[in-house]
This record gives structure tokens, C-alpha cells and sequence, in this order.
């Protein structure tokens, strides 16, 4: 490949679709075992690499020249090849540098908590460093190599003011993992977390329930990209400029599209014309439960609402593991804070608000058969669909410029 990224695993990276929106080349994605690492590199078939976890490290003694600032911070995330001569860059301190500064998190004179010891705990506490921090400590289960356990981060340092995670808990398919129990540190200002891949880790949704600014590693994978490019290509850009858009459309691409609303309020039609625009699956909750156990009346009639209720979230759980999806909800589902804290790690919630009096009860929907049974419900749920809201749509219109609405965010 002339370029690509290299790692142990690779499933849930969103690189080639990055690199490959600048335009200027194509992108391979490269899954090694430790073994295969020194033969790669040392081939030399290749033009430039971007190197992750976990080979941040080692690939350095492989390396023929290495800037300076990345052997200072130990780690190399990308190396280019100038006529066989392989020089090891560290563009992963540019994009952790700009996502703290996205994110709105303020280092300078803070005690910052950095988990984990690889390669990207290393970056991050060199930017932290550059950045004024008053104290920086990394984090490990071991306590190995100068870091503090997570025992000592709780009970010794419960007054940090930042917490950066650089592991790979909470990273797809494991989207439900959480590192640390952010209730233990009372003074938290800030949480940054490099994994991308869900869009909002349950860390980062936990800060921002508390009100702490928060961000994951979106920004940061797409900043140390661009700036890779540079070294790739050898020219000069406007990072900040190029990592915007960037951004903003692989985040637009990635996040699920999620339809909350009333029994009969249309969810299933909008919802197949905003995956017939975008180019979208479709995935309907009520329909993938009728295919898993059969059709809603009697799992209702035979096992009850709670058994119902559980099925609903096992099927939210698998949806919500996936990106860049449409994905139209029963419509209970967000009665319960679990199905809404999972669905909004990779989505935002649409509220499709259309008036009860437009409602039309039908024979399969157990709970709303009837006119007054759908008008009961309606009172009884409004308030939870519009807490649960990230946008709250008029449902009353037709149905393709309620589609489009949901598509323009309004």
C-alpha cells in the first residue's frame, strides 16, 4: 500500500474514510500480529503509515529518523518513507492539543489524571506539560512505571481537575465499558477521551450529566490526520480550517439518526424516506423484535409488558453499537434511561411531536388500540419525549418535510 494505518486491531476505525475525504489518495486499513510488525516496516512498501495501539512504542527502534518532539514523548503515530529513509513523526500531540481546545478544557494550573500508559498517555501528558498543568498523573491497574493505581486516583487525588483517557475501555464493540467512576472526583472541570469510536463513551456522557465539558476522540483522530497528511504529501495547510469540515461531515455520517414518538405518529414512514435520501439502513425496533420472538400483541398477551420492556432493550443495545444508521423506535422505548443513554453514544434523538388528535389507534399496538387509550398515553409519555430530545420535530406536516426537518436539524 502506498498509504495506510497500521495496528493490532482495526475493525472500528473510521481512518480510511478520513484520509480519503482530503482527497489526494487512497487508504488501506493493515491489521499486523506483533510478529509480522519488524518485516513491515522494514520492507519499506509504503509511502507513509499512520501507526495505533499498540505499536506506538515499538515501532520507534525500527525507525531511521525520529523528530525530535516524539522521541521526547516516546511514541511515533506516523512515519514516512523518503527514498527508503523512514522518519517516525508524533502528529497524535497536535490532534490531543486541539481536541482539548475544542472541547473547551482548560489545563493550565489544573491537576490532570491521565489513564492508561501506552503511547497516547504519553502525548497526552506531554501536552499536557506544554500546557501549564499544575500536576500530571497517569493512571494504571498496575501502578507499574511510575503511574498511581486507580485505587490511589480515588482515595489520593479524588481533587484532580481533569481526567484524560487514552485505554481502550469503553471503545467499540464494548461501547457500554466505563474506566473510572467520575461520582469520586467532586472537582472534575473537564473529560477528554481519545476513543472515537462511539461517537460519546459512557465517561463522556457521564461528565456532560454533571455538567463538565467533555469531548471523544473525534477531533483529535481527525486533527493528527490532517496533520499527518502534511508530513505524507509534504505541503502546508489550514489544519484547523481542514479538520472542521472534516469533522463535522464524518460526524454527521457517523451519528445514528434516532426517531422517538407516539404509536402512529409515522416514525416508520419518515423514517424509510431519511434512509432513502441519505443512503442509510434503516433499522426499525419494533420489526427487529417481531423477527427475534414474533409479533408484539402476543409476546404482550403471553409474557407481559416487563418481558416486552427487556426484549426492547436487548435489540437497543445491538442497534446501538452501530453507526451511521436510521433507527425508528417503539413507542415506549424511551421510558427506560438505559435505552436512552445507549442510543445517545452514537445518535441523537429525534422527538417526532405529532398532535394526539392525529393518532389513529391500531389492533396491533397493545397499549394504544384505542382512541382514549392513545390519548391516556400521550399525557402520560409527553414529557419523557421531550426531556429525552435532542430535537424536537413537527410531526403535523408531511411526512417528507418532516423528513427533511429531521435531516436540517430543526
Amino acid at each position: 500500500m502506498d498509504y495506510g494505518l497500521i495496528g493490532e486491531k482495526l475493525p472500528h476505525s473510521f481512518s480510511k474514510e478520513i484520509h480519503e475525504k482530503l482527497g489526494y489518495y487512497q487508504y488501506s486499513i493493515k491489521e499486523l500480529k506483533r510478529e509480522e510488525l519488524t518485516d513491515f516496516i522494514l520492507q519499506k512498501n509504503f509511502k507513509g503509515i499512520n501507526v495505533t495501539i499498540p505499536y506506538k512504542q515499538e515501532v520507534i527502534s525500527l525507525l531511521d529518523e525520529i523528530a525530535p518532539e516524539a522521541r521526547s514523548i516516546g511514541a511515533v503515530n506516523t512515519v514516512v518513507n523518503r527514498d527508503g529513509v523512514l522518519y517516525g513523526y508524533n502528529t497524535d500531540f497536535g490532534g490531543m492539543r486541539a481536541l482539548i481546545e475544542h472541547a473547551g478544557v482548560v489545563i493550565k494550573y489544573k491537576k490532570v489524571l491521565i489513564l492508561g500508559t501506552g503511547g497516547t498517555s504519553l502525548t497526552a501528558t506531554a501536552v499536557c506539560q506544554r500546557l501549564d498543568a499544575k500536576e500530571v498523573l497517569r493512571v494504571s491497574r498496575s501502578g507499574n512505571g511510575g503511574a498511581i493505581t486507580y485505587e490511589q486516583a480515588h482515595t489520593e487525588h479524588s481533587d484532580a481537575d481533569v481526567i484524560i483517557n487514552t485505554t481502550p475501555c469503553g471503545m467499540y464493540p464494548n461501547i457500554f465499558d466505563c474506566p473510572i467512576d467520575l461520582s469520586r472526583f467532586p472537582k472534575l472541570s473537564g473529560v477528554i477521551d481519545a476513543v472515537y469510536n462511539p461517537l460519546q463513551t459512557r465517561l463522556i456522557l457521564s461528565a456532560r450529566e454533571r455538567g463538565i465539558d467533555a469531548e471523544g476522540g473525534l477531533y483529535m483522530l481527525v486533527a493528527q490526520a490532517v496533520l499527518a497528511a502534511q508530513l505524507f504529501l509534504d505541503e502546508e495547510w489550514d489544519v484547523v480550517k481542514l479538520t472542521n469540515r472534516i469533522y463535522n461531515e464524518i460526524y454527521f455520517d457517523k451519528r445514528n439518526i434516532v426517531l422517538s414518538g407516539m404509536p402512529a405518529s409515522g416514525k416508520s414512514t419518515v423514517g424509510k424516506l431519511i434512509a432513502k435520501k441519505l443512503g442509510r439502513e434503516l433499522l426499525d425496533t419494533d420489526r427487529l423484535i417481531v423477527e427475534r420472538e414474533g409479533d408484539i400483541p402476543t409476546i404482550f398477551r403471553e409474557k407481559g409488558e416487563k418481558y416486552f420492556r427487556d426484549l426492547e432493550s436487548s435489540v437497543i443495545r445491538d442497534v446501538a453499537v452501530l453507526s451511521g444508521k436510521v433507527i425508528s423506535l417503539g413507542g415506549g422505548a424511551i421510558l427506560r434511561d438505559e435505552n436512552v443513554m445507549a442510543l445517545r453514544q452514537n445518535g441523537a434523538i429525534y422527538f417526532i411531536d405529532r398532535s394526539p388528535e392525529y393518532l389513529i389507534p391500531t389492533s396491533d399496538r397493545p397499549l394504544a388500540d384505542k382512541k382514549e387509550k392513545m390519548m391516556r398515553l400521550y399525557e402520560k409519555r409527553i414529557d419523557t419525549y421531550l426531556n429525552t430530545a435532542d430535537y424536537v420535530i413537527d410531526g403535523d406536516c408531511d411526512p417528507g418535510d418532516v423528513a427533511d426537518s429531521v435531516i436540517n436539524g430543526e
